[in-house]
Order: C-alpha cells, then sequence, then structure tokens
C-alpha cells in the first residue's frame, strides 16, 4: 500500500473511533451479566488496599495496560508522547499501535527511542499485524519493531474480520501460525497475541499456546467494532452494505476471557474490549484476567493532554480500590476470591 494511503486510513481510523456513535459494537462486553456480592462488613483499611503486580518482571501500580491504539497519523505522535508520559507517571504499562507506518515509510509517529526515554520504567510493548510477519521480511520487521522502542515484548494482533472488509486488505492468512510460531523462537522478548475486538476462542489461544505465546490479550466484542469502523470508511454502498452487518460479529470480552481462563488457567490473560470503568476491570480480574486494558475510551484524553489520561486512569483506578473495598479484597489475589454471580442483564 502507498505511504501516503497507508497514512490517510490511519487518520479516517482515529476521526471514526473518536465517535463511539460511529465505532461501536452492536454488541456488549457481557459484564453487566456478572454481578458482585457486596460485603457490608469489609475489615479492612481502604487506604492499605494493594492493587499491585507484575508484567514482565516489572512492577506495575496498578493492573493496567493502555492498549494498543495508534501509530502512522502525524498526530499519533502527540498521542502517544501523552501516553506514555501518564503510563510512567501512574506505573501501568503501555502497547503502542501497529508500527507497521513507522516501519515501512518516513512517518514514525513518535515510535522510537524518545518513546522509551519517555517512559523508561514500565513495560512497554511494541506491535505488529499478525499480515506483517509473512514472507522472508516477517522476522526483520518483528526485531525491528522491538528494538525501535527497547520493548518489553511484542504485540501480535489478529484482525481478519477488519482485513477482510478493508479495502485492500489482507486477505490470505494461509501460515499465519506459523509466522507467529517463527517470530516467538526468534525474538529475545516474549510475545502477546491478542485480537482487535472480536475476540480470541479458546481454541485459537490452545493453538497459540502451543506454539510459545507467553500472553493472550482477549480483545473482545463490546467495544470498538472495526467492522462498523470499515462500514464508515466505505466509499461504495457495495462496500457499507457488507461491513455494517458486521458490527455485532465476535466473542464477547467475559465470554471469551472466562473461556480461555477456564481452559488454560496458568496462561496470564488481558481483558480488553468494551472496559467501561473499574467495576467492569474489578469483574474481570475476578474472571481471571492478570491485567485489564483500555484504548477507545482513553483517547479522547489521549489527544489533549498527558493530564488528562492520568486523571481518566485515576478514576478507574480509584473505581477499581472501591470495588475491592467493598468485596472484602485487600489486593488483587483477594479480589480474584470475590464472590460473584452470573446474572441475567443488570450491572
Amino acid at each position: 500500500m502507498k505511504e501516503a494511503s497507508l497514512v490517510q486510513r490511519k487518520n479516517d481510523h482515529l476521526d471514526i473511533v473518536l465517535d463511539p456513535r460511529r465505532a461501536q459494537s452492536t454488541v456488549t462486553s457481557g459484564f453487566e451479566h456478572w454481578r458482585f456480592t457486596h460485603c457490608a462488613l469489609p475489615e479492612l483499611d481502604y487506604a492499605a488496599i494493594d492493587l499491585s503486580t507484575s508484567l514482565f518482571n516489572k512492577r506495575l501500580d496498578a493492573p493496567l495496560l493502555i492498549s494498543s491504539m495508534t501509530g502512522g497519523a502525524a498526530r499519533s505522535g502527540e498521542i502517544n508522547r501523552h501516553l506514555a508520559q501518564a503510563a510512567q507517571a501512574l506505573n501501568i504499562a503501555m502497547g503502542v499501535g501497529s508500527q507497521r507506518v513507522a516501519l515501512e515509510s518516513r512517518y514514525d509517529s513518535g515510535l522510537d527511542k524518545s518513546l522509551r526515554q519517555l517512559a523508561p520504567s514500565i513495560p512497554l510493548l511494541a506491535n505488529l499485524g499478525a499480515a506483517q510477519l509473512s514472507g522472508a521480511q516477517g522476522l526483520d520487521y518483528a526485531r525491528r519493531a522491538v528494538e525501535m522502542i527497547e520493548a518489553d515484548a511484542l504485540i501480535i494482533h489478529l484482525n481478519p474480520l477488519q482485513e477482510a472488509l478493508q479495502p485492500g486488505g489482507d486477505r490470505d492468512w494461509c501460515g499465519r501460525l506459523a509466522a507467529i510460531a517463527a517470530v516467538v523462537r526468534a525474538l529475545p522478548v516474549p510475545v502477546v497475541v491478542k485480537e482487535v475486538g472480536a475476540g480470541i476462542s479458546p481454541q485459537v489461544a490452545g493453538q497459540l499456546i502451543d506454539v510459545g505465546v507467553s500472553m493472550i490479550d482477549v480483545a473482545g466484542a463490546g467495544g470498538t467494532s472495526w467492522a462498523a469502523v470499515e462500514g464508515e470508511r466505505a466509499t461504495s454502498r457495495h462496500q457499507r452494505d457488507v461491513a455494517k452487518v458486521f458490527a455485532g460479529w465476535g466473542i464477547p470480552t467475559a465470554d471469551a476471557l472466562t473461556g480461555i481462563c477456564t481452559a488454560y488457567p496458568q496462561v496470564p490473560v488481558i481483558a480488553s474490549g468494551g472496559i467501561q470503568n473499574g467495576v467492569d476491570a474489578a469483574k474481570a480480574i475476578r474472571l481471571g484476567a492478570s491485567l485489564v486494558g483500555q484504548a477507545a475510551a482513553v483517547l479522547g484524553s489521549a489527544g489533549a493532554s498527558t493530564e488528562e489520561v492520568i486523571d481518566h486512569f485515576n478514576v478507574l483506578i480509584e473505581q477499581l480500590r472501591v470495588a475491592c473495598f467493598c468485596t472484602g479484597s485487600a489486593n488483587l489475589t483477594a479480589l480474584k476470591n470475590a464472590e460473584l454471580h452470573k446474572i441475567q442483564g443488570g450491572v
């Protein structure tokens, strides 16, 4: 794809995702079907509740990942700077958006070693699409993506639905599992595999685990729908009509999370896709997630300032802390054992 066309596509994506009415999935994340049992006598000091965890041998003050968001458009540089500074200030993890444009053109969108200088001590995750791993250049791209930002791990994102609906998308997915396996063997850092909003099933998770993937990000349905995004970008009625029907396609995040955590309880899992607040985050952790990721929900703040990103996540962290307090959970280990019931409807 020509450089200018690829950059324009990234700009289109940003514009559409910033308006949730245009990008939202028509299904929910599924967390509304779960409810904690309230503990009226927590016997805890609220201020002493410990939300800390670790990722790739680095301590985090809260179990949060700024999920892969944007790469390619010129304004992405400012967004990534705000996100990195906020992640460092809060001591949470950050995954960058796709580095394809940075690898194939002169637009690095701030995805270079300056990002690591802004966030020297947090887990920083590089990102490439599975489509970029095919052929002789695949391993080179993976190595360069990691080196470019001095990353602690590489995220490989899976987006077959988006590619099928996107004009000029990569539709030949033969051999992608073998390509992922080759990257796992070659890289000196762990590999994380995520979807982009349609979820990962236990069957696919098992295939990825079998080839050595270290962590799964379910990135389920319930948040941004890339089918809806591509429908908004469509330049013909035919393209729009094909794409729009898939706005509700995918595995809801809560379902994908419980499926994988039940089948593979030893494998660390990130819950992302429609995480709205700290109560959703608490439910995700109780259902087995090691980390919780947000992307679109913080994109507006990221375009404004570092301080707005910090404020956004401080609200989520405080909500998570209250959820721990009102379930009698002194830390995340205790939260994983809090009483949670599945209901029909409700919040």
